[in-house]
């Protein structure tokens, strides 16, 4: 049926115009009871060449590759240095076989990274195959490297994983892109297509070809950013996941050399009592103290926090997520909630086996998050509610996957609106009306913050946002005592807009990531500082250099 599907697409598509391509594609699909409906790419990519020139003429099969995309990428099995958190599965030799430290084997991520041997220019070179394949955005990359405490690890696999994925990212956009446009001819031979994703002879020979293409030049790290500054893929954003007692002044800078520009910190608690209890390795001073440092850095923290931990009663669980954003000393960027899950294989298993732990569950978790949502300032973002772990690896813990959908439903009952960034973006809210620079300025880690938004008031909308820091130390030579720091800038696309509204109604060409800009500059200048650094992903550089910025150490700088 799906030959038959694309057999009468591709020869209809020769006759109609492209304005009635996504109906012919919708009728069709319905005919041959495809079960979704396949992406302008799908559909080149099963064309013969002499129907793909046609087709070219008809429809672009680029206009949907142009946004962002993230690619997990997963580090080699590696112990923690501390030893392993009670709750940890996973790691090497686990229960669960030779995987990542903190994961079981089941995640999407991991079971791709399994695939590619832990190889970063494998992984990140398949995970650019599937978002061509599917016809999803990928010119613009956030990169977040997972599998434990990265910073822990030795140095020069640390630069040279990073390296590979740049280098992956780089050698896609050299390969397979001519002109800004794909060159469907070249990637369909390359990757096989169409071909079984099945098939361990076509899996074979890709894998061979891939690395024959890494080993074509020496990889080094400062060659492969600088390519990548102005590839046709670039890397916009790096993410490292660590804890808080290896997110101190030398790792961070190491990150910085990196091209790091966020940091998921595991800080899973406010409380001391379930860091001791669970082996965490590290305390409240040092979750504090690797807060301030990150921040004062121009670093973007993204805090995961654990519910149902061993120490915590339930009644102080939305206490501590309220904490979180009142106490200064904390007040991460964005947030990932976990509710602790009993797995196999650890000692915390073992505990509940005996009866000595009462694991939380949906409904408990559910409830704590929906009223915390009360108290989430409109400057923080959530970005998880639970983890990607499937619910046939667990033993006790929350038991469904859609819990964010139960939290939605228990607000909506009591009332509950929810002000952080997530629930207010246009991508999901959909309309905007009157649009406003405003600016909400509070004290964090020492220094000052300003979260600059723009957005439609009345109705509650964000379009997009900057974080402005005056931070509390200078840590680099590059940062004086008059330094402002822009730790993000964030302007949304608005769902409504693509490909349906006209250039001059869409988000991005509003020129509200500019505004956002000026606005920063002159708060920064109001408060007598005299120069302004920005955290740039090495493929953003080109962006800030047309808005004055120059390269200053591993900044974006510029003189007010």
């Amino acid at each position: 049926m799906k030959n038959q599907f694309y057999a009468e697409v591709i020869e209809a598509i020769k006759k109609e115009k492209s304005d009635d391509f996504t109906k012919l594609k919708t009728k069709l699909s319905k005919k041959y009871g495809m079960s979704k409906i396949p992406s302008n790419i799908e559909i080149f990519l099963n064309s013969s060449e002499e129907d793909l020139k046609n087709l070219k003429l008809v429809t672009k099969p680029t206009r949907t590759l142009s946004g962002v995309a993230t690619i997990s990428v997963m580090t080699k099995p590696a112990g923690c240095p501390h030893g392993k958190c009670t709750f940890c599965p996973g790691g090497p030799d686990s229960i669960f076989g030779n995987v990542p430290q903190s994961y079981t084997g089941k995640e999407p991520a991991t079971m791709r990274a399994i695939r590619n041997n832990f190889d970063a220019y494998l992984q990140v070179f398949s995970r650019l195959e599937q978002y061509a394949v599917l016809g999803q955005a990928f010119d613009k990359v956030e990169l977040i490297i997972q599998g434990g405490t990265f910073p822990s690890m030795d140095a020069k696999y640390q630069n040279k994983f990073i390296a590979d994925a740049y280098k992956a990212m780089n050698d896609f956009s050299a390969e397979f892109f001519v002109d800004e446009e794909i060159d469907l001819p070249k990637f369909k031979e390359f990757f096989e297509l169409p071909g079984d994703f099945k098939n361990e002879e076509r899996t074979r020979n890709v894998k061979e070809k891939i690395l024959k293409l890494k080993g074509k030049n020496k990889i080094e790290l400062l060659q492969e950013q600088k390519r990548n500054e102005t590839a046709k893929i670039k890397c916009v954003g790096l993410t490292v996941e660590t804890k808080p007692d290896w997110a101190f002044l030398e790792h961070g800078n190491q990150m910085l050399e990196l091209g790091c520009t966020r940091v998921e910190l595991g800080i899973q608690s406010v409380y001391e009592a379930p860091l001791k209890l669970t082996n965490r390795g590290h305390s409240i001073a040092d979750t504090i103290k690797s807060i301030q440092i990150l921040k004062d850095l121009g670093l973007k923290i993204n805090a995961h926090y654990m519910l149902g931990l061993p120490g915590v009663d339930r009644d102080k669980e939305v206490e501590g997520l309220k904490q979180l954003f009142s106490d200064p000393n904390f007040k991460p960027d964005m947030l990932k909630i976990y509710p602790l899950l009993v797995m196999k294989g650890t000692p915390l298993y073992l505990q509940w086996k005996r009866g000595q732990y009462k694991p939380i569950t949906t409904a408990e978790a559910a409830e704590i998050i929906s009223e915390a949502k009360r108290f989430f300032p409109k400057w923080v973002r959530v970005m998880r509610v639970n983890r990607d772990i499937p619910t046939y690896v667990t033993s006790a813990g929350i038991d469904k996957t859609n819990l964010r959908q139960y939290v939605k439903e228990l607000q909506e009952k009591k009332n509950i609106v929810c002000n952080c960034i997530r629930c207010r973006e246009v991508g999901r809210n959909k309309t905007f009306e009157n649009v406003e620079i405003t600016i909400d300025e509070f004290e964090a880690s020492n220094g000052k913050e300003f979260f600059i938004e723009a957005e439609d008031v009345k109705n509650n909308v964000l379009l997009g946002f900057c974080r402005l820091r005056f931070p509390s130390q200078q840590l680099r030579k590059e940062i004086t005592d008059n330094t402002a720091m822009i730790r993000e800038l964030h302007v949304y696309a608005s769902s409504v807009a693509v490909g349906n509204l006209p250039k001059e109604k869409q988000v991005q060409h509003r020129g509200y990531g500019k505004k956002l800009m000026m606005k920063a500059e002159e708060i920064a200048k109001e408060h007598g500082k005299d120069k302004m650094l920005v955290i740039s992903g090495i493929g953003a550089k080109e962006y800030y250099k047309k808005l004055g910025y120059d390269y200053d150490g591993v900044y974006m700088g510029k003189k007010l």
